[in-house]
């Protein structure tokens, strides 16, 4: 992946369809996937999905499945037969769950004619740091240890990465191989807010610590200008690369 755009996903974190396609519109040609998440895909269902793919968009659908395993494979099929390029599983689900995600989106996709689509596990979500997992649920490890855990539980469920924080980058690398894809959320550029993520990193820093994908919202869906906005991210990243 040395194009840098190609790393690049966009969360279309809105409410409804109609500002999510206006966005793609804009700058969908310039990065590498565009996700749909929670929020868009409970408002408009697939056909928000069906649409960006016919503006030639790369999907993540950032499904974040969890459940028994027979019920996630239902689910994890239905998204491959979309033509999602990506989906995402919670590794708290299991072994047995995050296999029977990986085989039935592959079955999926080969079903309905599109190319595999990468699955990815969700580790620790980066809204939540050390402080809240052990005063919330009396975890007295390190959010980075127990990340650890679950990424080598991913990578021995066969699935292609994890969904960590830029600073679980270098050991997720170092535990699970460079092929073992890493995709960074919480990409807060120094000039944008911090918003509602405890362990966030500029978009440098992530290139920097060899971040596979970079996955950034409201710093672009909510600027006056999304277009110069990216643009500005774009040279971050190229700066950090060189």
């Amino acid at each position: 992946m040395n194009d840098l755009r190609s790393r690049l996903i966009i969360a279309l974190d809105y409410p409804d369809l109609a500002p999510a396609l206006d966005l793609a519109k804009q700058i969908g040609p310039r990065v590498g996937m565009l996700k749909v998440g929670l929020e868009l895909f409970n408002s408009a269902g697939p056909h928000a999905i069906e649409s960006l793919r016919r503006l030639g968009a790369r999907i993540f659908y950032d499904s974040k499945f969890s459940d028994i395993p027979n019920t996630v494979a239902g689910a994890a099929a239905a998204a491959g037969r979309m033509g999602v390029s990506m989906l995402n599983v919670h590794a708290l689900g299991g072994r047995a769950m995050m296999q029977a995600a990986k085989e039935a989106a592959l079955d999926g996709a080969r079903q309905a004619g599109f190319p595999s689509p990468l699955v990815i596990g969700v580790t620790v979500v980066t809204s939540l740091g050390d402080r809240d997992l052990r005063e919330d649920f009396g975890l007295a490890d390190r959010s980075q240890d127990i990340v650890l855990r679950l990424a080598s539980l991913a990578r021995e469920s066969g699935l292609d990465g994890v969904v960590c924080a830029v600073e679980e980058v270098g050991p997720i690398k170092r535990v699970c191989g460079k092929n073992f894809l890493t995709v960074t959320p919480g990409i807060r550029p120094a000039w944008a807010a911090s918003g509602d993520q405890a362990r966030v990193a500029t978009p440098q820093e992530a290139i920097a610590a060899g971040a596979d994908y970079l996955v950034i919202g409201r710093p672009v869906t909510r600027a006056d200008d999304p277009g110069d906005a990216l643009t500005k991210i774009l040279r971050e990243m190229t700066d950090a690369a060189q």
